[in-house]
């Protein structure tokens, strides 16, 4: 079989409920027609194509006679369920008009999370594309949990982006791109043509979810790009339902906002990836200035000197967050010690933990090999 890594021209393309339904909030057939008309036209250009679908939990509160979105998780997985049904057979029945076959995939977390699983869910998407089949991707709502959720499409679309080694991923949106600021509510906001990082300022400018059917917002789709920077794989937010926007952006038109760090960056390993990605976080490590400017600036591995706080209850070889003073994450790594032992820890130097915990001699906090650095 294949080795995907070495395949270039897949894209990942992900649509938002926003973008998917109708102003009456019911799945947009007319649009999704057009959709996989575009996806089609990617294919004779010679692209493999996964789509991240949202949109199951209204097509489901259509079919099950909902007039706006459930609040319990019940009815909200029951939405799913049948919209997810629903969702597939519409994708299904137009793409087959075209002889092409769609194929449904139902990812949760904790799919990916275990290593072997996240190898078996590549190895999956590798023999649809190998078999022609465009994949429609979406995160199995009637079973996931919060603990495993994705929290979102956006993430859900980076995720595989990475899985898959991808070479490009498209958010369609009911934005245009990336403002400055929310050009709804400031008309001096200038829509970013491209942006080659994403710091404190630019997490900033993003506001919160902006559709009563959907999940994410801006903000979401900035920490899926910030990702992606570190895989090096180009991100690009546009308006959706720009007739043939994804040839445009393939082409590399001047359509929303495309995310790419400059030529030339390094990018992450597959398992620094699939550490700061896939993995689900069990704590919090807050670092002083100057270990997050050791971290950043110089590679630096996390040394129990620069950790000012830790929160949550996690064990040695758990995935843990690290952030500023201020709270911004920066980074996601393997922790070496528990969170008991890093009350202890936190703020020595390894010399002096040395002489309590000899089995713990020159231990970073998190070393840099097991380090994704955003």
């Amino acid at each position: 079989m294949a080795d995907l890594s070495g395949v270039s021209d897949i894209v990942v393309v992900k649509i938002g409920s926003s973008t998917l339904v109708d102003d009456a909030g019911a799945v947009d057939h007319d649009f999704i027609a057009d959709l996989c008309a575009q996806i089609v036209e990617l294919r004779n250009m010679g692209k493999r194509v996964v789509v991240v679908s949202s949109g199951a939990a209204a097509a489901g509160m259509e079919r099950l006679g909902f007039d706006r979105r459930p609040t319990d998780m019940p009815s909200l997985q029951a939405c799913a369920a049948c919209g997810q049904a629903a969702l597939t057979e519409v994708y299904a029945g137009v793409l087959a008009k075209q002889g092409i076959a769609c194929g449904q995939v139902l990812l949760t977390r904790r799919d990916v999370v275990d290593r072997e699983g996240y190898l078996n869910a590549r190895n999956t998407f590798e023999r649809l594309l190998e078999l022609g089949v465009v994949p429609v991707v979406n995160e199995n709502d009637t079973v996931s949990v919060a603990e495993f959720a994705f929290g979102d499409n956006d993430m859900l679309g980076a995720i595989v982006a990475t899985l898959i080694g991808a070479d490009l991923y498209i958010i369609m949106s009911d934005i245009d791109g990336f403002y400055t600021a929310n050009p709804q509510v400031d008309p001096n906001a200038k829509l970013l043509e491209r942006v080659e990082s994403i710091t404190e300022g630019t997490m900033a400018m993003a506001g919160g979810a902006g559709s009563s059917v959907g999940t994410g917002g801006m903000a979401t789709k900035l920490r899926a790009a910030r990702a992606l920077l570190a895989a090096g794989i180009p991100t690009v937010i546009c308006q959706g339902r720009k007739p043939g926007v994804l040839a445009q952006v393939v082409r590399g038109e001047r359509v929303g906002t495309r995310f790419e760090a400059p030529y030339g960056s390094s990018h992450e390993s597959p398992r620094k990836l699939w550490i700061g990605l896939a993995e689900v976080p069990r704590g919090t490590l807050t670092l002083d200035q100057g270990a997050c400017a050791a971290v950043i600036k110089r590679g630096a591995s996390v040394l129990p000197v620069g950790v000012i706080a830790t929160e949550g209850a996690y064990a040695a070889g758990d995935v843990v967050n690290v952030v500023t003073p201020e709270g911004t994450l920066i980074g996601r790594g393997i922790v070496r010690y528990s969170s008991d032992e890093m009350v202890r820890v936190r703020g020595l130097k390894l010399d002096v933990i040395a002489r309590f915990m000899p089995e713990k001699d020159g231990q970073p906090a998190i070393h840099r090999d097991e380090l994704l650095v955003f």
